[in-house]
């Protein structure tokens, strides 16, 4: 083992399970306050200045892209019972493709918050005690769309620094077991085991190894079990004034840290702090090619769908290093 791979407790102190009334206690230490009250209406996006990205851009070395994102799955399966559905319209039985013109098409369908495909979440997702992020009314969501904070706050796509800190390589493990929980302290461990940093506006990613245990052992119900993050760890990406979240996980362990309180991750990060998640990332190619680079940070590409009113869109996000 190399000395920058020393072995974490799997489950240290800090990642007890946290009451509700002191989950509570954190959530209002991390709220940002509403844009009235000098909040800002895109979340944590706003710290994604335009000298952050030209900054990461001038950051690419080797040109090399990868992808952040896993195939779409369409079979069902123990983490996919509803899984995405992609079917060929044509040619048809009925039709000649021997002579003349002729054209293949397909249709596409799926759950955008699902626990298997690559996809962001819009800051109108997560609703807590009836508000949105930044006080806006739940309510403003109906069953004809979200009316604020939708994903047409990044119809422009997300372009900036992108950081990989990877714990089981920290820990010097393949892969995090299903209900391991990352601290802070993990979080800064790996920072500096990777010699790299994380500041305002990047794009923070934290590599579980949910799937390279999953192409391993197999899919198994992760709404039962799977590694994640402490509640406490977000006062890693909070200190940092990081602009964005994701996880090849999706961030929240199972069983919840908090009593009470499901996905308490995904409270804090979305609803108050504005940050925009990226869950079921696939982190297999980029660690191995940041490990040959001796290099963990890079260009990163999030471009979701222009759907009007929506809460999430599935996502291909690129690395370039």
């Amino acid at each position: 083992m190399t000395p920058d791979r020393q072995p974490a407790p799997a489950y240290s102190a800090a990642a007890r399970p946290m009451t509700e009334a002191a989950f509570r206690e954190l959530y209002r230490r991390l709220r940002d306050p509403p844009p009235e009250a000098g909040g800002h209406p895109r979340g944590a996006l706003h710290r994604l200045t335009s000298e952050r990205v030209v900054a990461a851009a001038a950051e690419v070395r080797c040109g090399l892209s990868v992808s952040l994102a896993a195939p779409v799955e369409t079979r069902a399966g123990p983490d996919s019972p509803q899984p995405a559905s992609h079917r060929m319209t044509a040619p048809t039985t009925r039709e000649s493709v021997e002579h003349g013109l002729a054209f293949a098409r397909d249709r596409f369908a799926m759950n955008v918050h699902g626990d298997t495909d690559s996809h962001l979440d819009a800051l109108c997702h997560v609703m807590f005690d009836g508000e949105l992020y930044g006080g806006v009314p739940a309510g403003t969501v109906t069953p004809d769309g979200a009316g604020a904070l939708t994903l047409d706050l990044v119809s422009d796509g997300i372009v900036g620094r992108g950081v990989l800190l990877d714990v089981p390589r920290l820990r010097g493990v393949p892969w995090l077991e299903p209900g391991d929980q990352v601290t802070a302290e993990d979080l800064a461990a790996a920072e500096t085991a990777q010699r790299t940093t994380v500041g305002p506006g990047d794009l923070l990613f934290v590599r579980l190894g949910h799937r390279l245990r999953r192409r391993t052992l197999g899919a198994w119900d992760v709404t039962r079990a799977r590694a994640g993050l402490h509640p406490t760890a977000m006062t890693f990406p909070a200190e940092r004034q990081v602009s964005v979240l994701g996880s090849d996980g999706n961030s929240d362990t199972a069983p919840s840290a908090v009593t009470g309180v499901p996905f308490p991750v995904h409270v804090l990060a979305v609803n108050a702090m504005g940050l925009h998640l990226l869950d079921y990332l696939d982190f297999e190619a980029l660690a191995a090619a940041c490990e040959r680079q001796g290099r963990w940070h890079f260009l990163c590409v999030v471009a979701p769908l222009r759907l009007p009113a929506a809460t999430g869109s599935p996502v291909n996000p690129i690395a370039v290093l």
